[in-house]
């Protein structure tokens, strides 16, 4: 079992920073592909961004390319999303994700954390 706790988020004004991070227990995050999404009131939740295991390799949605950057740290088993440029849209509950292949769908899942981005 892997326990996954985010953290970081928080109110800010438009066009500021957060960093989220996810740390894990349970088992080493080194094995596992990551991955954060969110969900906006009202809306399905939605793919953010992914980062391979060895951390090679990110992705990014389309709404968060070039303001975003996903990291990992294996040594700290955590995970972290860098939001640069914040906008009001971007406000939503932030959840990390983990699966250990990325022919599997992401079998754990934190709690979330709220980002709120005010105008």
């Amino acid at each position: 079992q892997v326990q996954l706790v985010e953290s970081g988020g928080g109110l800010v004004q438009a066009g500021g920073s957060l960093t989220l991070s996810c740390a894990a227990s349970g088992r080493t995050l080194s094995n596992y592909d990551m991955g954060w999404f969110r969900q906006a009131p009202g809306k399905e939740r939605e793919f953010v961004s992914r980062i391979s295991v060895s951390g090679g390799s990110t992705y990014y949605a389309d709404s968060v390319k070039g303001r975003f950057t996903i990291s990992r740290d294996n040594a700290k088993n955590t995970v972290y999303l860098r939001m640069n440029s914040l906008k009001p849209e971007d406000t939503a509950v932030y959840y990390c994700a983990a699966r250990i292949s990325v022919l599997s769908g992401y079998n754990y899942w934190g709690q979330g954390t709220q980002v709120t981005v005010s105008s």
